[in-house]
Protein backbone atom coordinates (compact mmCIF):
# COMPACT_ATOMS: atom_id res chain seq x y z
CA UNK A 1 0.00 0.00 0.00
CA UNK A 2 1.21 3.62 -0.39
CA UNK A 3 3.02 5.14 2.89
CA UNK A 4 -0.04 6.31 4.06
CA UNK A 5 -3.23 4.40 2.42
CA UNK A 6 -1.22 0.98 2.92
CA UNK A 7 -1.75 1.03 6.48
CA UNK A 8 -4.94 3.02 7.03
CA UNK A 9 -6.96 0.00 7.37
CA UNK A 10 -4.43 -1.83 9.30
CA UNK A 11 -3.61 0.30 12.21
CA UNK A 12 -5.41 3.25 14.37
CA UNK A 13 -8.83 3.68 14.00
CA UNK A 14 -10.34 2.55 17.23
CA UNK A 15 -12.22 -0.35 17.24
CA UNK A 16 -14.77 -2.29 19.28
CA UNK A 17 -15.46 -6.06 18.60
CA UNK A 18 -19.17 -6.35 16.55
CA UNK A 19 -21.61 -8.89 17.67
CA UNK A 20 -20.59 -10.49 14.42
CA UNK A 21 -17.12 -11.46 15.48
CA UNK A 22 -18.16 -12.43 18.92
CA UNK A 23 -21.18 -14.53 17.83
CA UNK A 24 -21.08 -16.10 14.46
CA UNK A 25 -19.34 -19.72 14.69
CA UNK A 26 -16.41 -19.77 12.50
CA UNK A 27 -16.20 -22.15 9.54
CA UNK A 28 -15.02 -25.80 9.62
CA UNK A 29 -10.96 -26.22 9.35
CA UNK A 30 -10.71 -25.17 5.25
CA UNK A 31 -8.33 -26.53 3.05
CA UNK A 32 -6.43 -23.05 3.97
CA UNK A 33 -5.67 -24.20 7.46
CA UNK A 34 -4.80 -27.58 6.40
CA UNK A 35 -2.19 -26.42 4.09
CA UNK A 36 -0.59 -24.57 7.02
CA UNK A 37 -0.36 -27.92 8.86
CA UNK A 38 0.86 -30.48 6.16
CA UNK A 39 4.47 -27.27 5.36
CA UNK A 40 4.47 -26.94 9.29
CA UNK A 41 4.64 -30.97 10.08
CA UNK A 42 6.92 -31.08 7.28
CA UNK A 43 9.18 -28.39 8.78
CA UNK A 44 9.10 -25.76 6.30
CA UNK A 45 7.79 -22.83 5.48
CA UNK A 46 4.65 -22.55 3.71
CA UNK A 47 5.35 -21.03 -0.24
CA UNK A 48 2.23 -18.17 -1.16
CA UNK A 49 3.02 -17.10 -4.80
CA UNK A 50 1.32 -14.45 -6.40
CA UNK A 51 0.04 -14.24 -9.94
CA UNK A 52 -2.72 -11.79 -11.66
CA UNK A 53 -5.51 -13.04 -13.39
CA UNK A 54 -5.06 -11.60 -16.87
CA UNK A 55 -1.79 -10.76 -16.67
CA UNK A 56 -0.06 -11.58 -19.32
CA UNK A 57 -3.43 -13.00 -20.52
CA UNK A 58 -5.73 -15.35 -19.13
CA UNK A 59 -4.75 -18.23 -20.95
CA UNK A 60 -1.20 -18.13 -19.46
CA UNK A 61 -2.25 -17.41 -16.08
CA UNK A 62 -4.22 -20.71 -16.15
CA UNK A 63 -0.86 -22.41 -17.32
CA UNK A 64 1.23 -20.87 -14.38
CA UNK A 65 -0.65 -21.81 -11.79
CA UNK A 66 -0.58 -25.15 -12.04
CA UNK A 67 3.22 -24.65 -12.65
CA UNK A 68 3.69 -22.63 -9.16
CA UNK A 69 2.37 -26.14 -7.39
CA UNK A 70 4.80 -28.65 -9.39
CA UNK A 71 7.05 -26.33 -8.19
CA UNK A 72 5.84 -26.51 -4.30
CA UNK A 73 3.66 -23.88 -3.36
CA UNK A 74 1.13 -24.31 -1.07
CA UNK A 75 -1.45 -21.65 -1.83
CA UNK A 76 -1.58 -19.49 -4.44
CA UNK A 77 -2.81 -15.67 -4.41
CA UNK A 78 -4.49 -14.81 -7.34
CA UNK A 79 -4.94 -11.14 -7.98
CA UNK A 80 -8.43 -9.35 -9.00
CA UNK A 81 -6.99 -6.66 -12.08
CA UNK A 82 -8.49 -3.46 -10.19
CA UNK A 83 -7.81 0.35 -11.68
CA UNK A 84 -6.86 1.70 -8.48
CA UNK A 85 -4.87 -0.89 -6.25
CA UNK A 86 -3.75 1.10 -3.35
CA UNK A 87 -1.75 -1.57 -1.85
CA UNK A 88 0.51 -2.57 -4.66
CA UNK A 89 3.58 -0.88 -6.16
CA UNK A 90 4.84 -0.70 -9.77
CA UNK A 91 5.37 -4.15 -10.24
CA UNK A 92 1.86 -5.51 -9.58
CA UNK A 93 -0.06 -2.41 -10.63
CA UNK A 94 1.49 -2.61 -14.20
CA UNK A 95 0.58 -6.21 -14.22
CA UNK A 96 -3.06 -4.99 -12.87
CA UNK A 97 -3.20 -2.72 -15.99
CA UNK A 98 -2.03 -5.02 -18.55
CA UNK A 99 -4.79 -7.67 -17.41
CA UNK A 100 -7.76 -5.30 -17.40
CA UNK A 101 -6.30 -4.01 -21.01
CA UNK A 102 -7.34 -7.57 -21.76
CA UNK A 103 -10.78 -7.19 -20.42
CA UNK A 104 -10.08 -9.57 -16.82
CA UNK A 105 -12.23 -8.23 -14.88
CA UNK A 106 -13.48 -9.62 -10.61
CA UNK A 107 -16.55 -12.05 -12.40
CA UNK A 108 -13.62 -13.91 -14.92
CA UNK A 109 -11.42 -14.87 -11.75
CA UNK A 110 -14.22 -17.37 -10.57
CA UNK A 111 -14.51 -19.57 -14.02
CA UNK A 112 -10.67 -19.37 -14.00
CA UNK A 113 -10.37 -21.13 -10.45
CA UNK A 114 -13.38 -23.65 -11.54
CA UNK A 115 -10.86 -24.85 -14.84
CA UNK A 116 -8.17 -25.14 -12.49
CA UNK A 117 -10.26 -27.21 -10.38
CA UNK A 118 -11.41 -29.22 -12.93
CA UNK A 119 -9.55 -29.35 -15.93
CA UNK A 120 -5.81 -29.25 -14.05
CA UNK A 121 -6.70 -30.94 -10.96
CA UNK A 122 -5.44 -28.02 -8.86
CA UNK A 123 -6.11 -28.98 -5.03
CA UNK A 124 -3.79 -26.23 -3.21
CA UNK A 125 -5.73 -23.62 -1.36
CA UNK A 126 -6.57 -20.64 -4.02
CA UNK A 127 -7.10 -17.07 -2.62
CA UNK A 128 -8.68 -14.06 -4.22
CA UNK A 129 -6.53 -10.51 -3.72
CA UNK A 130 -8.39 -8.15 -4.77
CA UNK A 131 -10.40 -4.66 -3.67
CA UNK A 132 -13.67 -4.44 -2.18
CA UNK A 133 -15.46 -1.87 -4.52
CA UNK A 134 -15.82 -4.81 -7.01
CA UNK A 135 -17.26 -7.08 -4.37
CA UNK A 136 -19.60 -4.82 -3.31
CA UNK A 137 -20.96 -4.50 -6.96
CA UNK A 138 -21.13 -8.11 -7.59
CA UNK A 139 -22.88 -8.72 -3.90
CA UNK A 140 -20.97 -9.66 -1.41
CA UNK A 141 -23.31 -12.75 -0.41
CA UNK A 142 -23.62 -14.19 -3.99
CA UNK A 143 -19.69 -13.46 -4.41
CA UNK A 144 -19.31 -15.43 -1.88
CA UNK A 145 -21.73 -18.51 -2.97
CA UNK A 146 -20.10 -18.03 -6.21
CA UNK A 147 -16.31 -18.61 -5.08
CA UNK A 148 -16.97 -21.07 -2.78
CA UNK A 149 -18.75 -23.28 -5.67
CA UNK A 150 -15.86 -22.23 -8.27
CA UNK A 151 -13.36 -23.47 -5.65
CA UNK A 152 -12.07 -20.31 -4.33
CA UNK A 153 -11.03 -20.96 -0.40
CA UNK A 154 -10.59 -17.21 1.03
CA UNK A 155 -10.37 -13.82 0.31
CA UNK A 156 -7.77 -11.17 0.99
CA UNK A 157 -9.61 -6.85 0.74
CA UNK A 158 -6.30 -4.66 1.64
CA UNK A 159 -8.31 -1.47 1.57
CA UNK A 160 -11.56 -3.60 3.68
CA UNK A 161 -11.11 -2.31 7.54
CA UNK A 162 -12.15 -4.45 9.90
CA UNK A 163 -14.60 -2.12 11.34
CA UNK A 164 -16.23 -2.48 7.73
CA UNK A 165 -16.10 -6.15 6.77
CA UNK A 166 -19.30 -7.04 9.07
CA UNK A 167 -21.42 -7.90 5.34
CA UNK A 168 -18.01 -9.60 4.19
CA UNK A 169 -17.23 -11.53 6.86
CA UNK A 170 -20.75 -12.95 7.50
CA UNK A 171 -20.95 -14.01 3.51
CA UNK A 172 -17.70 -15.88 4.32
CA UNK A 173 -18.59 -17.23 7.18
CA UNK A 174 -22.11 -18.62 5.76
CA UNK A 175 -20.44 -20.12 2.74
CA UNK A 176 -17.43 -21.71 4.64
CA UNK A 177 -14.97 -19.02 3.15
CA UNK A 178 -12.02 -17.54 4.81
CA UNK A 179 -11.30 -13.62 5.27
CA UNK A 180 -7.67 -12.56 5.50
CA UNK A 181 -7.15 -9.64 7.48
CA UNK A 182 -4.10 -7.63 7.01
CA UNK A 183 -2.11 -6.36 10.11
CA UNK A 184 1.02 -3.34 9.52
CA UNK A 185 3.93 -3.29 12.03
CA UNK A 186 2.09 -0.05 13.07
CA UNK A 187 -0.75 -1.96 14.17
CA UNK A 188 -2.31 -1.20 17.64
CA UNK A 189 -2.74 -3.85 19.91
CA UNK A 190 -6.71 -2.62 20.00
CA UNK A 191 -6.78 -3.23 16.04
CA UNK A 192 -4.29 -6.83 16.77
CA UNK A 193 -6.81 -8.21 18.75
CA UNK A 194 -9.83 -7.17 16.82
CA UNK A 195 -8.05 -8.99 13.39
CA UNK A 196 -7.77 -11.98 15.66
CA UNK A 197 -11.39 -11.95 16.99
CA UNK A 198 -12.62 -11.71 13.01
CA UNK A 199 -9.71 -13.97 11.38
CA UNK A 200 -9.70 -17.12 9.59
CA UNK A 201 -7.07 -18.98 7.60
CA UNK A 202 -4.08 -17.23 8.51
CA UNK A 203 -3.29 -13.52 9.30
CA UNK A 204 -1.22 -11.74 6.33
CA UNK A 205 1.55 -9.91 8.37
CA UNK A 206 2.69 -6.80 6.20
CA UNK A 207 6.45 -6.83 6.52
CA UNK A 208 7.27 -2.84 6.52
CA UNK A 209 4.81 0.46 5.61
CA UNK A 210 4.71 1.27 2.08
CA UNK A 211 3.42 -0.72 -0.97
CA UNK A 212 4.28 -3.96 -2.33
CA UNK A 213 7.24 -4.68 -4.43
CA UNK A 214 10.76 -6.67 -4.27
CA UNK A 215 13.26 -5.82 -1.84
CA UNK A 216 16.61 -6.51 -1.34
CA UNK A 217 16.29 -7.18 2.47
CA UNK A 218 13.56 -7.34 5.02
CA UNK A 219 13.31 -5.51 8.28
CA UNK A 220 13.35 -7.08 11.70
CA UNK A 221 9.94 -8.51 12.04
CA UNK A 222 10.43 -10.47 15.59
CA UNK A 223 8.89 -7.89 17.82
CA UNK A 224 6.13 -6.98 15.22
CA UNK A 225 5.21 -10.74 14.54
CA UNK A 226 5.44 -11.55 18.30
CA UNK A 227 2.90 -8.96 19.23
CA UNK A 228 0.73 -10.50 16.48
CA UNK A 229 1.39 -14.42 17.78
CA UNK A 230 0.51 -13.67 21.27
CA UNK A 231 -3.10 -12.57 20.00
CA UNK A 232 -3.62 -15.85 17.54
CA UNK A 233 -3.27 -19.13 17.13
CA UNK A 234 -3.59 -18.79 13.63
CA UNK A 235 -0.78 -18.98 11.22
CA UNK A 236 1.14 -16.27 10.13
CA UNK A 237 2.21 -15.31 6.19
CA UNK A 238 4.52 -12.00 5.66
CA UNK A 239 4.44 -10.94 2.49
CA UNK A 240 5.22 -7.17 0.66
CA UNK A 241 9.25 -7.23 -0.16
CA UNK A 242 9.83 -10.82 -0.09
CA UNK A 243 11.51 -11.97 -2.68
CA UNK A 244 14.64 -14.64 -2.15
CA UNK A 245 15.21 -18.07 -0.59
CA UNK A 246 16.91 -16.24 2.04
CA UNK A 247 13.84 -13.79 2.83
CA UNK A 248 12.28 -17.11 2.87
CA UNK A 249 14.08 -18.82 5.67
CA UNK A 250 14.00 -15.52 7.18
CA UNK A 251 10.15 -15.42 7.18
CA UNK A 252 9.61 -18.80 8.76
CA UNK A 253 12.59 -17.93 11.49
CA UNK A 254 9.18 -16.24 12.98
CA UNK A 255 5.86 -16.86 11.04
CA UNK A 256 4.49 -19.78 9.12
CA UNK A 257 4.43 -18.61 5.63
CA UNK A 258 5.86 -16.65 2.71
CA UNK A 259 4.07 -14.12 -0.15
CA UNK A 260 5.93 -13.93 -3.04
CA UNK A 261 4.61 -11.51 -5.91
CA UNK A 262 7.20 -8.91 -7.22
CA UNK A 263 10.04 -10.54 -7.66
CA UNK A 264 8.47 -13.64 -9.08
CA UNK A 265 6.05 -11.48 -11.63
CA UNK A 266 9.55 -9.27 -12.38
CA UNK A 267 11.35 -12.41 -12.89
CA UNK A 268 8.11 -14.31 -15.91
CA UNK A 269 7.63 -11.00 -17.75
CA UNK A 270 11.77 -10.92 -18.86
CA UNK A 271 11.26 -14.31 -20.64
CA UNK A 272 8.85 -15.03 -23.71
CA UNK A 273 5.59 -16.59 -22.68
CA UNK A 274 6.42 -19.92 -24.08
CA UNK A 275 9.35 -20.29 -21.02
CA UNK A 276 7.27 -18.22 -18.39
CA UNK A 277 5.71 -21.80 -17.10
CA UNK A 278 8.72 -23.85 -16.68
CA UNK A 279 10.23 -20.66 -15.23
CA UNK A 280 7.41 -20.40 -12.54
CA UNK A 281 7.82 -23.68 -11.53
CA UNK A 282 11.86 -23.84 -10.89
CA UNK A 283 11.59 -20.42 -9.48
CA UNK A 284 9.12 -21.48 -6.57
CA UNK A 285 11.14 -24.68 -5.93
CA UNK A 286 14.27 -22.21 -5.56
CA UNK A 287 12.75 -20.19 -3.34
CA UNK A 288 11.67 -23.63 -0.69
CA UNK A 289 15.33 -24.73 -0.82
CA UNK A 290 18.05 -23.54 1.01
CA UNK A 291 20.47 -23.38 -1.49
CA UNK A 292 17.85 -21.74 -4.09
CA UNK A 293 18.87 -18.50 -5.51
CA UNK A 294 15.97 -17.05 -7.86
CA UNK A 295 17.37 -14.88 -10.88
CA UNK A 296 18.99 -11.90 -9.28
CA UNK A 297 17.20 -9.35 -11.49
CA UNK A 298 13.97 -10.56 -10.16
CA UNK A 299 14.88 -8.53 -6.70
CA UNK A 300 14.76 -5.53 -8.47
CA UNK A 301 11.02 -3.61 -8.42
CA UNK A 302 9.78 -2.63 -11.32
Amino acid sequence: MSAHAATSSMQQAPTTQSPLARETALPVPSRIGAAFAAAKAEGRTALIPFVTAGYPNLAMTEQLIPALVRGGADLIEIGVPFSDPLADGATVQRASQAALANGVRLADCLPLVERLRARHGVQVPLLLMGYYNPILQYGPDRFAADAAEAGVDGFIVPDLPTEESDELLAACRAHGRDLIFLLAPTSTEARIADVAARASGFVYCVSLRGVTGARQQLPDLEEYVGRVRRATNLPLAIGFGVSTAEHVRQVGMVADGAVVASALINHLERLPESEQPAAAEAFVRALGEPSGRPNEESKSEG
